[in-house]
């Protein structure tokens, strides 16, 4: 197809790389050469150095390293089983295990504590009934342990499905060499399946991690200091832009290395042979085996989903938020409100930047769309401290030239308003409408623009009349997936949202703080009931090429 040269399509891809540009360059800046800086916040941030940060590090990496092997073994052991085998309930569980998705991390967390803490209902059960009363027998579920098995609980599913879909695509042809030289089907796993799948797994594992150094209400909760809640103490507690700044740009290390290690991982991948073959009819499982396998596939469901939906259910029904009614529809309507602007926002950018790429497929591009879809790998914490410092000066400058000219006029216009939090969420969750529009886009055949552009046709009506209808399906899934990253964010909401602006997110949280489970329920179902939907077309495209 012959190249469009026009700078209007390069111009708009640098520009929609503002978002993730601007708080990257703050973050290194002020990690190299303070922002700020008083010889009062250098002796705090040295007095942290010394003290916390150590802490935080031990803690953050310890997190990855438990909930990345947890999260591995799970998902990598249910994808083998479900993709090879068939047993009681596997038609069931095969795309039930895709559900704790649909629960946020910090959710999760707050149902656990509540139920496993000293004074929950299983200690209190079992005190009784074995009469063991003032005697503590159990782990503390408030401790790193605790934290890592509610977030592998949320995040397995990143594994899950990556690891299946490689095991899915594997040629037949190499099983089947394996068991002509004498494998079994151990064998076969470890040294044929696993391998080749190596590419697809480190994507899911990276995705955990990267979720995980993010998590602020799970760890916040569970009294975990890590490097999200040091930042949040440093900058509100405190007060030290300077220092938590300096703490943010110690994780953003962190990541950067994530994904360094990530691409590292990742180059395999096209030299892992895929075959288009039909696979092989799955064992049957009988007995003991049959019982095994359900069980592995059955129990992150129970504890990753269920459990915390029928909790929340019995919450919501017993006692439920006391703003039900007029104040809590307020709450439904910023939720709803910031989640749809952030997405259809999302959803234009990431068609510039696929039709961009369509048409301009050079170097510049390329790294222009790159640095756009960066943001997913970034903590939003890290992205909403980046974006305060820069957007605040340019909101105070603005405001000083304002008052020259306008009797009255006082105050700021950016910092604290709804558009600063959508900048971020822009920034962080346009990856996920940018791959979903990117793989629809790379399925229209060049000989469509070819045509239209014989026709007369220009670039823009291409796009208009021919792609955006063929892509109408992979719009509407970023569109999903975008709105529901967006009304689970916590952390970036936290930070950026104006005041009294709440959404069901920070609602959740500002309950689940003081304890409050109970009013905290109608909010949390609200969030998991919505992020259902995106997890059914997902099942429901499986389901349709299933049956293809």
């Amino acid at each position: 197809m012959t190249q469009n040269h026009s700078p209007v399509w390069f111009c708009g891809v640098m520009l929609i790389a503002i978002p993730v540009m601007m708080p990257i360059g703050v973050l290194l800046y002020s990690f190299l050469i303070p922002i700020e800086s008083t010889p009062q916040s250098l002796d705090i941030f040295d007095h942290i150095r010394q003290t916390v940060l150590p802490i935080y590090l031990y803690n953050t990496l310890s997190l990855m390293g438990i909930v990345g092997i947890t999260t591995t073994i799970i998902g990598v052991s249910t994808a083998w089983i479900t993709v090879n085998y068939t047993f009681p309930l596997s038609k069931i569980l095969t795309p039930s295990l895709v559900l704790p998705l649909a629960a946020p991390a910090y959710v999760v967390g707050y149902v656990y504590a509540d139920l496993l803490e000293y004074a929950g209902p299983i200690q209190t059960y079992f005190r009784i009934m074995f009469d063991l009363e003032g005697i503590d027998y159990f782990p503390s579920i408030r401790s790193l342990g605790g934290a890592a098995f509610v977030i592998s609980l949320a995040l397995y599913p990143y594994v899950y499905l990556l690891a299946r879909a490689s095991f899915i695509q594997q040629s037949k042809s190499l099983h089947e060499a394996a068991r002509v030289l004498g494998a079994n089907e151990k064998k076969i796993f470890w040294r044929v399946a696993l391998p080749v799948s190596r590419p697809a797994i480190a994507g899911g594992i990276a995705l955990v991690l990267m979720e995980t150094v993010a998590d602020y209400g799970v760890v916040e909760h569970f009294g975990v200091p890590t490097f999200t809640v040091g930042i949040f103490r440093t900058w509100y507690a405190m007060g030290e832009h300077t220092a938590a700044l300096q703490l943010a740009g110690w994780l953003f290390i962190i990541v950067a290395l994530l994904v360094i290690t990530e691409q590292f991982a990742r180059k395999g991948q096209y030299f892992n042979p895929l075959s288009g073959n039909k696979r092989g009819k799955r064992k049957k499982l009988k007995g003991l085996s049959a019982l095994f396998a359900m069980s592995i596939c059955l129990i992150p469901v129970i504890f990753g989903f269920f459990v915390p939906l029928i909790i929340l259910i019995k919450h919501t029904i017993s006692v439920g938020d006391p703003l039900i009614g007029k104040n809590f529809s307020v709450l439904l309507y910023n939720s709803f409100y910031v989640a749809s602007l952030a997405a259809f926002l999302c959803t234009v950018a990431s068609l510039w930047l696929s039709y961009s790429q369509r048409l301009q497929n050079n170097f510049l591009t390329n790294i222009g769309i790159r640095i756009s879809t960066l943001g997913y790998a970034i903590p939003g914490m890290i992205l909403a401290i980046g974006v305060l410092i820069p957007l605040s000066f340019f909101d105070r400058s603005l405001s000083q030239f304002l008052q020259k000219y306008i009797d009255d006029f006082s105050g700021l216009l950016i910092t604290g308003s709804v558009a600063v939090l959508i900048f971020v969420y822009i920034a962080r969750f346009l990856t996920a409408a940018y791959n979903s529009s990117q793989m629809g886009i790379s399925t229209v055949h060049y000989n469509l623009d070819a045509a239209a552009r014989s026709l007369g046709a220009t670039p823009q009506q291409v796009l208009k009349k021919i792609h955006i209808p063929l892509l109408r399906p992979a719009i509407l899934s970023g569109f999903l997936l975008v709105f529901i990253d967006v009304l689970k964010e916590l952390p970036a909401t936290l930070i950026l949202r104006p005041f009294n602006f709440e959404t069901l997110a920070t609602r959740v949280y500002r309950l689940a703080s003081d304890e409050r489970l109970s009013e905290a329920s109608t909010a949390a179902i609200s969030i998991i009931l919505l992020s259902l939907v995106p997890i059914f077309l997902i099942l429901l495209n499986d389901l349709r090429k299933d049956n293809n």
